[in-house]
This record gives structure tokens, sequence and C-alpha cells, in this order.
């Protein structure tokens, strides 16, 4: 019988490493396949370098993020982890908005594929829109 890679831990890694304090953008070689995949509203970002760089720029906009796990589970052969999340933050420009520092919040679930015991690909639904929208309304 073959070790199940653990999904969910990569996963906790991944929010806690990358998207939190300090902010460890090598962690994604550590934790991604060199051929990561991102799936990200209606674009692909395809390999760790172009996601590293998109991950930078994500964190130019917003700042002092803290994420949640709301439910994190994977399933049965473990190659697919899902995690539905909230990331609180300030704004920096966002979406093309003034720095403001006002706080925000949005909500989404990402559903990633283990590979080679990292992450291979992911899929994710945020709600950027409704966000948008508050930044732009205020």
């Amino acid at each position: 019988m073959t070790e199940k890679p653990d999904g969910i831990a990569l996963a906790r890694a991944f929010f806690a490493r990358v998207w939190g304090a300090p902010h460890d953008l090598d962690a994604i070689d550590e934790l991604m396949t060199p051929d990561y995949c991102l799936h990200n509203a209606g674009a692909t970002i395809m390999g760790r370098d172009r996601f590293k760089a998109w991950v930078g720029e994500m964190q130019a906009q917003i700042g002092e993020p803290t994420n949640e796990h709301l439910d994190l589970f994977m399933d049965e052969t473990g190659e697919k982890v899902v995690s539905r999340w909230i990331t609180r933050a300030v704004n920096k420009g966002l979406f093309g908005t003034a720095p403001d520092g006002r706080a925000i919040d949005y909500t989404g679930i990402s559903i990633w594929r283990v590979r080679d015991g990292r992450l291979a690909e992911c899929w994710v639904e945020r709600s950027a829109l409704e966000l948008r929208g508050r930044l732009i309304a205020d």
C-alpha cells in the first residue's frame, strides 16, 4: 500500500508560508511542482516562476493579509484537496483603486491537484467581483 500525500499539510503550508508574513515566495519551489498551473478568473498561469510573479503582484496590492481555512478536506485518493477560505487584508491598490489602506476581505474556494508530494494544479473561485464593487462604490 502506498502512502497518500498529505495535501492538507501542503495547503496549510502554502497559506501560512506564501500568503502569510513574511511572504516566502521561495516556499513555492518546495510546495509546488515545476509545472504548477493556476486557473484563476479565466486566466491560466503556467509554471512556478510565472506563479511567483503573479503572487508577488497580488501581494503588492494587498497589505497585512491573513488567511483562514473555513473548510479544508482531501479526497480519499489524496490527489485532490479543497479549501473554502477567507482572506482579510488592507487595500494597497487592488483592482487599480487608490491604495487607501481600507480593510478588505474576500472569500474563495481552491481545489488543488496533488502530484509527487507537491501541489501541481489549482482552480480558484473567489469573490473578487463583489470586492471590486465595494472598493469602487465607497
